[in-house]
C-alpha cells in the first residue's frame, strides 16, 4: 500500500539519503529520529512488522509499498535487506569542535576509529559498541574511514542510532584535545599492557586502527598508552571488528581504581 506521492517513483534513489535496511535497524530509525524517515518498502512476509511504520508514514504523508524480493533486493542494493528496508535523510557527522560534546561523555569508553575502511568493520563495532553501552564513537578523517554507508547501517543492526556520532578531521590533534577527559588508549597488536593494567581515573578514548597497516604514527604518539589482547599465537591478530568488542567489554567491566 502506499499514498502514491512521489513522482520520480518509489524505488527510485534519492540523494543525500540512506538505505537502511533489516527489521532492527529499522525500528531503531523509526524511534530515534522517525521525521527523517522519507520512504518505506517492504516484503509481504514483513507485513506485521511493518504496519506501525506505515501508519506513521501515512500520518505524515509519506509513501510506502509492498514490494516483491526482486524488487526490494533493487531498491536495497543487496539481497540481504532482512525484508524491509527505510530510506532516510542522511545523517550529519559532525566535526568534533570545543567545548567538547557532552554527547560523548556518558560512557566509560569512547571507541575512536582511525581509517578502519571495511563499512562491515565498522558497522559491527557500532553493534559492540550500542550493546555495551557506549554513548558514541569518534571517527577520523583518514580518506580510508568508511562512513555511513549502507553496509554499515545494515550490519550494526540499529546501533548507530544509539551513539552520539563525530569527526576529527586531524585525529592526533583530537586525541590530544581530549587528554585532559579521557585515557587515551591505541590498541596495538603486540607490546601494549593488559586492558586490567591501565589506570582506571577517567573514561578510555579506545583507538581502533587500520585493518592492515593498524594506527598511523600520529595517532599513536597522540596516545597515553597502548593496549593489546592477549593471545594464544596461533594467529598474529583477531579482526579489528572482533578485537573492539573484547576491548570494549574488558575496559567497560574493568572496577574502579582503588580509592
Amino acid at each position: 500500500m502506499s499514498d502514491g506521492r512521489p513522482s520520480d517513483g518509489p524505488g527510485a534513489r534519492l540523494p543525500d539519503a540512506d538505505r537502511i535496511a533489516g527489521v532492527a535497524a529499522v525500528a531503531a530509525v523509526f524511534a530515534a529520529r522517525p521525521d527523517a524517515v522519507l520512504r518505506l518498502f517492504y516484503l509481504p512476509a514483513r507485513r506485521r512488522e511493518a504496519g506501525p511504520f506505515c501508519k506513521l508514514l501515512a500520518a505524515a504523508r509519506k509513501p510506502y509499498r509492498e514490494v516483491p524480493p526482486d524488487e526490494l533486493a533493487r531498491i536495497a542494493g543487496t539481497p540481504h535487506h532482512g525484508g524491509i528496508v527505510a530510506v532516510a535523510a542522511a545523517r550529519a557527522v559532525p566535526e568534533l569542535a570545543a567545548p567538547f560534546p557532552a554527547a560523548l561523555l556518558g560512557a566509560r569508553v569512547l571507541p575512536v576509529l582511525d581509517g578502519i575502511g571495511n563499512p562491515h568493520n565498522l558497522g559491527a563495532i557500532v553493534r559492540s559498541a550500542a550493546f555495551f553501552g557506549c554513548a558514541g564513537m569518534l571517527l577520523s578523517g583518514d580518506p580510508r574511514q568508511a562512513g555511513l554507508s549502507d553496509a554499515a547501517y545494515r550490519t550494526a543492526e540499529g546501533g548507530l542510532e544509539h551513539l552520539a556520532l563525530y569527526r576529527a578531521t586531524s585525529l592526533a590533534v583530537g586525541l590530544r584535545a581530549m587528554a585532559p577527559r579521557f585515557t587515551t588508549v591505541a590498541a596495538v597488536a603486540k607490546g601494549g599492557v593488559a586492558p586490567a593494567d591501565l589506570p582506571r581515573t577517567k573514561p578510555f578514548a579506545l583507538v581502533l586502527g587500520n585493518e592492515e597497516d593498524g594506527l598511523a604514527p600520529a595517532t599513536l604518539a597522540a596516545c597515553a598508552h597502548r593496549v593489546t589482547l592477549p593471545g594464544s599465537g596461533r594467529v598474529e591478530s583477531l579482526n579489528v571488528s572482533t578485537a573492539a568488542a573484547v576491548l570494549i567489554h574488558a575496559l567497560e567491566t574493568l572496577p574502579p581504581a582503588a580509592g
